[in-house]
């Protein structure tokens, strides 16, 4: 009997041992020591495998030039997070300089000699940032600022002897400036004490006596002063209380001092290029012709060249404007995408700017301006992956119910995908924002390998499209830029190549409420949602958003102490109509989010949970507002891939 049994075991183990075999031969991805995750499903280590090369991809982009080399600070990552590096020529190798577990974007050159550098980081995507001086001779770091407020970087002086930033030390709330010798941290003091949030450094007078600061108060009003740098009085340059708002962003001083090149909408659509005489107050308007945001320009050093950017139907334009003349100049033509950053080095010749586009990852370039030519000075890694055949962005339209012209961009999948596409609608943050033609990353995997369509819509809301256009979700409008997507679907119905079954729904931050207000308004047109770092209910976000930017909110969504209006935001929150909700959730957030706080994630997770749908959640403790650190982006992207193909599906070739 004995025999028996043993006999019988034995065989047993006959059996399962190919089984056993491959268990063990199939690891799952081990979940970070700062991720926290509820309803995922084991990822498989193969997972990992297939879609690696679409984790790999790097960026780059220019953060300074130095004073009196013809070298530059970038940011781009090699590690799990950016840090600042130096380039000493076009293609020149990297060369590391700050080596933190937190990301570092920022860096500024002290203005004259250039033997250090500002910088600027928070801690696990607290968005309080924390200024510091980089001495590039000893490699010492000295912390600037108090450690525990929001700071911004600020600007330096002409002289390069002193830095005006903003922080919100005082009360936690108003940004007030504040003026420090780098050199000397003990020199910081107060400067001006403003009220608001919405307060920033621009640029110092010539003489160092003045410094250009805005005030902004939404996407459709802003305001400029000067203050004297010394005794930080205030004087108001753009008027107040006028018939209708007026926004004014960015800004410098002319090089002879007498005025200021800014940005502004006023009696126009769009932003355009304006000069502001300061003896008058006159505006005049140098790119009327141009029916298009001009969003960003930089001054060169001698006051004769403006060079701009357009923004062009979501292109960006490069253009090139000399001051005294008032004429273009003839520039070399780029890809179709976006160009940042825009910067003159000092010796008048070369602009700095950073290129991303559908086919290229964000790089750095520099233009000429005697020879009028573009050249190279990062060439970012790929992941082993050629891009030439990346697909490029489309723009389509749509009418929306109310008629207007709603557009967005659509990446269709490689033609060896035949028949009908599943859909991903990805929905901008903001809700002032805008998407654009850009790189899509690890987005890619799904257009190369699932042969999913990805379309991006700029519902109404958003910035680029005129200063009305932005209006149009304000307040008690909220809902209308959800009836946006609405029409989309029935438009995406009509297209022969995109499935009008197999649609998913995804956005950050205000995108994540639009993806969960589709998913309770049209939950029975959709497969899932996605929602990143997103609100749930508008009163319990504006209460708890971090209190310097709580005003600049209530602008924008209205104010929940308003009884009338709180009853609104209640009755349009996700949160208190979950119940709606009848397809798949993956919730994602940063636990240390000072924008959109936890909250907003653990209620919606708990209500949906009512509804007997699956709901999938992951929380990084060491994250913000997004996640920022590879090895997190990396495991959302995994959970996603494995959510995607589970509730949407692929299509096969």
């Amino acid at each position: 009997m004995q025999f028996l049994s043993r006999f019988f075991v034995t065989l047993l183990a006959v059996i399962l041992l190919p089984t056993l075999m491959v268990i063990a031969q199939s690891p799952t991805v081990s979940v970070g020591e700062n991720l926290i995750i509820d309803g995922i499903p084991p990822i498989p280590s193969s997972l990992t495998q297939t879609v690696d090369r679409y984790t790999q991809f790097r960026s780059a982009s220019i953060t300074d030039w130095h004073p009196t080399r013809r070298e530059m600070l970038i940011s781009t990552r090699f590690a799990d997070t950016p840090q600042i590096h130096l380039v000493k020529f076009p293609l020149g190798s990297r060369k590391q300089l700050t080596f933190f577990p937190e990301r570092v974007g920022e860096g500024t050159f002290q203005p004259t000699k250039g033997e250090s550098f500002v910088f600027s980081k928070d801690i696990g995507g607290n968005e309080f940032n924390q200024n510091y001086r980089y001495d590039l001779a000893t490699g010492d770091i000295t912390r600037l600022t108090d450690g525990k407020s929001k700071n911004s970087l600020g600007r330096w002086s002409n002289q390069g002897d002193r830095m005006i930033y903003t922080s919100t030390r005082r009360t936690g709330k108003d940004t007030d400036f504040y003026i420090i010798s780098p050199k000397n941290p003990q020199s910081d003091r107060l400067l001006a004490q403003v009220e608001g949030g919405g307060w920033d450094a621009l640029d110092w007078s010539p003489d160092d006596h003045l410094l250009l600061a805005g005030e902004y108060i939404s996407a459709n009003e802003s305001y400029l002063w000067l203050i004297d740098t010394q005794s930080g009085e205030k004087k108001l340059v753009t008027p107040k209380g006028g018939k209708e708002k007026v926004t004014y962003s960015g800004g410098v001083f002319s090089s002879d001092g007498k005025g200021l090149y800014v940005t502004t909408d006023r009696d126009f659509e769009f932003s355009r290029l304006t000069y502001i005489d300061l003896a008058t107050f006159k505006h005049t308007y140098l790119t009327t012709h141009i029916p298009w945001d001009v969003e960003n320009f930089d001054l060169s050093h001698d006051g004769k060249y403006i060079a701009f950017v357009n923004n062009e139907d979501g292109a960006s334009v490069l253009r090139l404007l000399e001051t005294a003349t008032g004429k273009e100049k003839p520039l070399p033509k780029l890809p179709v995408g976006q160009i940042l950053g825009i910067n003159w080095h000092r010796n008048n010749h070369d602009l700095g700017f950073t290129l991303v586009s559908a086919k290229t990852t964000a790089d750095v370039y520099s233009l000429n301006l005697p020879s009028n030519k573009i050249e190279r000075w990062t060439e970012s890694e790929t992941g082993g992956l050629s891009t030439v055949n990346f697909p490029d962005a489309q723009i389509v339209r749509w009418k929306s119910f109310d008629g207007k012209t709603i557009s967005g961009f659509l990446y269709r999948p490689p033609t060896k995908f035949s028949g009908k596409h599943p859909v991903i609608i990805n929905i901008h943050g903001g809700p002032e924002g805008q998407f654009r033609p850009t790189f899509l990353g690890r987005n890619n995997y799904y257009l190369n390998e699932l042969g999913v369509a990805i379309l991006f819509p700029n519902v109404r809301g958003s910035s680029g499209y005129g200063k009305n256009f932005l209006t149009l979700d304000n307040g008690y409008l909220r809902e209308d830029s959800v009836k946006d997507i609405g029409s989309l679907l029935d438009w995406i119905a009509t297209q022969p190549d995109l499935d009008k079954n197999r649609i998913l729904v995804t956005g950050g931050s205000y995108g994540g409420y639009m993806s969960l207000a589709v998913a309770t308004t049209y939950s029975d047109r959709i497969r899932a949602s996605i929602d990143i770092v997103g609100i749930s209910n508008f009163v319990t976000f504006l209460e708890k958003t971090e209190s310097y930017r709580r005003d600049l909110r209530r602008v924008e969504y209205g104010d929940e102490r308003d009884p009338k209006m709180r009853e609104f935001l209640l009755k349009i929150s996700p949160l208190n109509n979950a119940s709606k909700i009848k397809k798949p959730l993956f919730v994602i957030h940063g636990q240390n989010d000072p924008r959109v706080p936890l909250n907003e994630a653990q209620q919606i997770v708990a209500t949906v949970k009512k509804n007997q749908v699956p709901v999938w959640y992951l929380i990084a403790k060491d994250e913000g507002h997004g996640f920022s650190k590879k090895k997190n982006i990396d495991y959302q992207f995994y959970a996603t891939v494995m959510f995607i193909k589970e509730f949407l599906g692929s299509q096969h070739q």
